[in-house]
């Protein structure tokens, strides 16, 4: 059996296409001094804390965001030095995050930049792509993160 041509190996296809993503969405948030990972990380902070009213724990922000949670404290440091982020340890074993008034204030400004690329983004693509990749997507990851132990 000869091995697959690396176009069709799924996470080189899919790594391709995440690495243009995230350059193009990293671009589009440049002016505003953020990544497209930091603007994730306070979106999802600060959606948690409208849902939830209370701080997000680190664990379930990793989770939510389908990151290791050693990625995701190295990138909480600069989050917080900026004033974006409030991280907290209420007891030994849990630390959590909250967005500041701050974060809150940059997310705002950034968001009508993140939402003209998002509309470009969906604009290229045929009526119902998005639903179906979107969908693959999340049964894909699903699938794959109950496989991987905790």
């Amino acid at each position: 059996m000869h091995p697959l041509p690396p176009s069709l190996c799924v996470c080189t296809t899919l790594r391709r296409a995440t690495r243009a993503l995230t350059r193009a969405y990293d671009e589009a948030l440049a002016d505003h001094g953020i990544t497209i990972q930091q603007f994730a990380i306070l979106r999802h902070t600060r959606d948690y804390l409208r849902a939830e009213g209370s701080p997000i724990p680190l664990a379930r922000l990793a989770q939510r965001l389908v990151m290791d949670r050693t990625s995701l404290y190295r990138a909480l440091p600069a989050l917080e030095r900026a004033g974006w982020l409030a991280l907290a340890s209420p007891s030994p074993r849990l630390r959590i995050a909250a967005i500041t008034p701050a974060g809150e204030a940059l997310i705002m400004r950034a968001e009508p930049d993140w939402t003209a690329l998002q509309t470009r983004i969906l604009a290229s693509m045929q009526p119902g792509e998005w639903l179906a990749l979107q969908a693959s997507a999340d049964r894909l990851a699903s699938s794959l993160s109950q496989d991987l132990p905790a």
